[in-house]
């Protein structure tokens, strides 16, 4: 009868860790952006949205005035990009943007006055 208890007790310890297990590391997807929310958020955070053809004219007239950065992944990077863009991948989720905080920082400096191109 006490072998019957322990095996009953460990089942159900067994179950619930793995029902935990499964529930907290559920597969999170990240909302897509829409065109409404990357306005929003460039307001709140005091930047201009340009076109590309301000972009085209602007870098065409002073390139070295323009600080561009590459937000796509590595890879895609290395298969095109904009003459001297930089490359810093993005994730379009808040905690990619919270985790590279510091490295972001780090990588535009002290310079606020100068434009920055993220693409």
């Amino acid at each position: 009868m006490h072998l019957n208890r322990t095996i009953i007790m460990t089942f159900i310890a067994v179950t619930a860790a793995l029902g935990a297990l499964w529930f907290t590391n559920g597969t999170v997807t990240p909302k897509e952006a829409t065109w409404d929310d990357v306005l929003a958020e460039a307001k709140i955070g005091g930047y201009r949205i340009i076109t590309t053809q301000e972009l085209g004219v602007d870098y065409t007239k002073n390139p070295n005035e323009i600080f561009l950065v590459d937000t796509r992944q590595e890879w895609e990077y290395r298969t095109g990009h904009i003459k001297d863009a930089i490359n810093f991948p993005m994730e379009p989720t808040w905690w990619s943007r919270w985790r590279k905080a510091d490295a972001l920082k780090d990588l535009l400096g002290p310079d606020k006055d100068r434009k920055v191109i993220f693409y």
